[in-house]
């Protein structure tokens, strides 16, 4: 049996027609789309949905089926025909039926002489996944923290890692509805630009970009009450579950048991995987400040499209006759008239026609073919460079080796045996100049690094060792965060 490759993008290439039928998009891919996705809703509604009547065990008659498809084309009268289906209602709704079920939206099964109707369980989920996505409105950021933060605890006391995937998802999830939001922002309002009339703008602003792409709590997303000022405490739990040995182990076994039925390797990506989402929660700042760019600049254009529509209603023709008038009246030079100087129009004024340089074509490049001389160069230049390059993960392999369970460990008691030891060890003396530098930002960087671990200087004047000198300093396996006062009650 193949092994799935654990990333999203390899796992979802190789599985989604393994679990869906292959067919299943045409209808909502043909010039009907439209009266298919209703249909599609409506028997999602009546009869296979969570809010449906409880179905009949054996699933239902065909007739059942086709009256629903009936009735939903009532309201959808424009049809184009396609593959010879018939305008009749009643045969439209049996052809409808069919490639429903060709394509696998619907199942038919034998119950003696007759044949019953049904969904299957995966079809039936994505349907419903489909349909809360065309119906997602405004979230609200203090929910998805408040769970993902209970969640997190509950792991922190010894749950599993259902819990950490579930708050890991919800973290990944907040992002990108922040992330998206901005974009969706920036649509809307190019397409309320198409609006001919004021009504249908400001009735499209309010309705599209207030209560549908907007977010909840919006206007308390920075206030100190906000749960979001909390996310600090899920950061440092992230930090101690991935440094942690003990709770390291167990969450990695609850995967290799539960999840990959003993991929130990396939254990430990997902549990990376899962805890990278949840430290990406510290880059809610910057989507933040994306979408806050966005609302204002959507408010400006808003602002600038109405007052534009108000002053356009203003009777400009009786300003004008009253100007006139005032200037003909006057029998003095009236210096303070609405008109310039000049010809009001005239060729100078006019503005000249665009110039469209003609641009050179482009030489095209020479083909070369490396010698494998220059070929054995850039393999090594490559070595070089990630030998050199120092992450979050090398530095934790560097200190967890220079560690070897003990808790502290000095500077001067660190063993540096080749390019990527010395490199690593310059990375701690930059980390180490940041936690003592008393710069918000840097700190914040530099937690990002120290992952399970923390670089603390031992020392003001810098020290000249064998390889590069630096003020001395010491590394320290992370304390676990004291309990809150609320849950030491």
């Amino acid at each position: 049996m193949a092994v799935q490759p654990l990333g999203a993008g390899g796992a979802a290439a190789s599985l989604l027609f393994t679990r869906l039928p292959e067919r299943l998009f045409a209808p909502l891919a043909s010039p009907n789309k439209q009266t298919y996705w209703g249909i599609l809703c409506a028997l999602y509604d009546r009869r296979f949905g969570p809010d449906a009547p409880l179905p009949p065990s054996h699933g239902f008659t065909t007739r059942d089926i086709t009256q629903d498809i009936e009735a939903e084309l009532v309201i959808h009268d424009s049809w184009i025909d396609e593959d010879g289906a018939t305008p009749e209602t009643p045969l439209r709704a049996i052809t409808i039926f069919n490639r429903l079920h060709d394509c696998g939206w619907l199942r038919l099964d034998r119950h003696g002489v007759d044949k019953r109707v049904s969904m299957t369980p995966t079809v039936n989920q994505f349907l419903g996944q489909l349909i809360n996505f065309a119906e997602t409105g405004p979230i609200y950021v203090a929910g998805k923290i408040r769970s993902i933060e209970a969640n997190l605890k509950l792991v922190m006391e010894g749950a599993g890692g259902d819990s950490l995937s579930e708050a890991a998802d919800q973290a990944r999830h907040l992002l990108e509805h922040i992330r998206n939001t901005g974009t969706n922002v920036r649509d809307l309002m190019s397409s309320l630009g198409a609006e001919e009339t004021t009504a249908q703008y400001v009735r499209g602003f309010f309705s599209g970009f207030i209560e549908q792409v907007f977010i909840g709590d919006y206007k308390e997303l920075r206030t100190r009450e906000h749960p979001l000022s909390r996310r600090p405490q899920i950061l440092h739990w992230a930090d101690e579950l991935h440094g942690s040995e003990q709770n390291r182990e167990r969450l990695i076994t609850w995967y290799e048991t539960r999840r990959f039925q003993g991929d130990r390797a396939r254990a430990e990506r997902m549990f990376e995987r899962d805890v990278q989402k949840l430290r990406d929660i510290q880059r809610i700042d910057d989507y933040l400040e994306r979408l806050d760019d966005e609302i204002r600049r959507a408010n400006r254009r808003a602002l600038a499209y109405l007052d534009y529509r108000l002053r356009s209603l203003r009777p400009i023709d009786e300003v004008v006759d009253a100007a006139i008038v005032r200037v003909m009246d006057s029998k003095t030079d009236v210096h303070d008239s609405p008109f310039p100087p000049g010809d009001m129009v005239s060729p100078a004024n006019l503005a000249e026609p665009r110039r469209q340089e003609a641009r050179e074509k482009a030489t095209q490049l020479r083909e070369t073919i490396p010698t494998e001389e220059d070929i054995a160069r850039a393999k090594l230049r490559a070595l070089a460079r990630n030998v050199r390059m120092v992450n979050a993960p090398k530095l934790v392999e560097f200190v967890s080796r220079q560690l070897s369970g003990r808790p502290v460990v000095a500077s001067e008691e660190l063993q540096i045996s080749s390019v990527a030891d010395v490199r690593a060890y310059q990375t701690l003396l930059v980390l180490g100049a940041a936690m003592d530098s008393g710069s918000p930002d840097l700190q914040r960087e530099a937690l990002a690094m120290m992952r399970g671990f923390r670089v603390r200087r031992t020392g003001d004047k810098e020290a000249e060792n064998k390889w590069i000198t630096g003020v001395p300093f010491r590394i320290e396996r992370a304390k676990k965060p004291a309990a809150t006062k609320g849950e030491a009650t």
